[in-house]
């Protein structure tokens, strides 16, 4: 009788690609019963690992404060009772600022999680280590430094033109090139061309004074750009090879790699490296600031909050929420910062792990709405009457000269009510704040983007 995939399974093997060529061999080698076993013993698969009965317990610290924000709350609470059954939780909490990113199941915004010897790149998204760095300026002009910074950075789409590029380190690319993950010459490639670069979105470079000092502050906000997502893309894909063989009833965004494996080794490692990166592009930016400017920074401090974070064999992965606990970043002092709005202060805080907190804090004012719905709700007024009556008394300029309305203040929740719940659930505790001046963004950057120009000829 032939062997088929049909013996495999009641041998108790589940369906996988080896299937076709361990069946061809089996029937063409005539192996018997014993032969067979010996033979596919190389092809023994664990065990399979089920969701969690109910969800794992995590901490609530948000409420609805308005009925606009309800359904917001509703939300978030509801992905994480879906998303607190996935096998290698532990514990779980919510942040004011949380929102959702999609279907329930998936972690929001604003979300932190504990997996014990798991790393979910699903967690921390194509934004790995989105951070945000802070440089003293002493009692420098903000207009001068904005402006500074205005012919300095670079946001919107792709990297930086050959000629205009800035530094990687040579250390840097030549840990890349021993990475499993990293070891990509077009990822190579594009590390060099992105640095120095801010991207899109809500990423920022802001400007004001420190409400304790009367210092100029430069503070900005922006992640690993497109290494990170590159990284994120084949974490990913390695992540879900180890779902469909250990746990298939995982969503596949929230699939994990073991830790403990060599996969798992190597995308940790992955991690810090990218990590690396987006903190030289952070600082880049900074002192080509300061070298325009002639002068020397009083202070500088940085953090992600976007990342993972290991202690022992467990894993916090924070989606856009503020690391507090100093095991989490041995090599980091200083404060941590908290960006709300461009008409608000950014926050600067410190804190400790609390029974509410896990050791985190917010990371910005999150929204209540998508950037679309917001958009609909101001359809009765001009772009330029929303930008003149939200920006008042500020310096707020858009890199590709396109304003963006779903960035303006509105578009986020009341950074008032954010600082309430972070008093009034003892999340951190606020040590200065650093007054806004002006701040610069990437603007609508689809509005004109290169393949909508092309089109347009090609219609011409």
């Amino acid at each position: 009788m032939e062997f088929n995939g049909n013996h495999l399974i009641e041998l108790g093997y589940r369906p996988a690609k080896w299937f076709k060529d361990a069946i061809t061999n089996i029937n063409e080698n005539n192996l018997d019963e014993v032969q067979i076993r010996e033979y596919l013993d190389q092809f023994r698969q664990p065990d399979i690992v089920p969701l969690h009965d109910t969800a794992k317990d995590f901490v609530i610290n948000i409420r609805a404060e308005h009925e606009s924000e309800a359904d917001n709350v509703e939300k978030v609470i509801n992905t994480m009772k879906v998303l607190m059954k996935t096998p290698t939780l532990t514990a779980g909490a919510l942040m004011p600022d949380a929102c959702p990113t999609g279907p329930e199941g998936l972690i929001p915004v604003g979300g932190v999680v504990v997996a014990k010897n798991a790393i979910h790149p699903g967690f921390h998204s194509a934004d790995i280590c989105c951070s945000v760095m802070l440089t003293d300026f002493g009692d420098a002009d903000p207009k001068e430094v904005l402006d500074a910074a205005h012919s300095v950075t670079h946001f919107g789409y792709g990297g930086r033109q050959r000629g205009e590029q800035m530094p990687v380190s040579k250390e840097l690319i030549d840990a890349f090139r021993e990475n499993y993950f990293l070891n990509d010459e077009r990822l190579i490639s594009i590390a060099r061309d992105h640095m120095g670069t801010q991207g899109d979105g809500n990423h920022f470079l802001f400007v004001g004074k420190s409400k304790n000092t009367g210092n100029t502050m430069l503070v900005t906000h922006h992640g690993s750009r497109a290494p990170g997502a590159a990284l994120y893309d084949k974490g990913m894909k390695v992540a879900n090879r180890f779902r469909q063989d250990i746990s298939p009833e995982t969503l596949r965004e929230n699939a994990w790699i073991p830790f403990d494996t060599e996969e798992g080794q190597a995308y940790w490692e992955a991690l810090q490296l990218i990590r690396t990166w987006t903190k030289e592009n952070h600082t880049n930016i900074h002192d080509a600031v300061l070298n325009k400017l002639d002068t020397e920074k009083k202070d500088r401090y940085w953090n992600e909050h976007n990342f993972v974070f290991k202690d022992g064999d467990l894993f916090y992965h924070a989606k856009g929420a503020t690391p507090l606990d100093d095991k989490f970043m041995p090599d980091i002092t200083g404060p941590r910062l908290i960006p709300l709005n461009m008409s608000e202060p950014v926050l600067i805080v410190q804190g400790k792990t609390n029974e509410r907190n896990l050791g985190f804090a917010p990371h910005g004012a999150g929204r209540n709405f998508s950037r679309t719905q917001h958009k609909k709700s101001l359809a009765h007024k001009t772009v330029e009457e929303i930008f003149d009556e939200e920006t008042k008394g500020l310096d707020i300029r858009f890199f590709s000269n396109e304003i963006d309305i779903s960035e303006l203040p509105s578009a986020y929740k009341s950074a008032k009510n954010v600082r309430a719940q972070i008093e009034e659930y003892g999340l951190c505790e606020v040590l200065d704040e650093v007054m806004p001046y002006g701040c610069i963004m990437a603007g609508d950057v689809g509005k004109n983007a290169p393949w909508k120009k092309k089109k347009k000829l090609r219609k011409a």
